[in-house]
């Protein structure tokens, strides 16, 4: 089963949306400067949503992992 092109911007998208969190967060307690977390926050969730993006449709053109659904007329 391959998944749909829209189904990695969701998966995408919501990654992004924690890992972002998760980077301002760090970026606060290193800096401890809200606004410079945020734009480090800001820049960093569009440019790994893309390499996010690419990755997925990479990984699923590899078979690695995967098995084969079972028909019912197979034993």
């Amino acid at each position: 089963m391959r998944e749909k092109p829209y189904r990695s911007i969701a998966k995408a998208l919501s990654w992004r949306v924690t890992g972002t969190l998760d980077t301002v967060v760090v970026s606060y307690f290193v800096t401890g400067k809200i606004r410079l977390a945020l734009s480090i926050g800001f820049v960093e969730l569009f440019t790994k949503i893309a390499l996010y993006y690419v990755h997925e449709r990479v990984w699923n053109r590899i078979a690695f992992g995967r098995a084969r659904p079972r028909r019912d007329y197979e034993i």
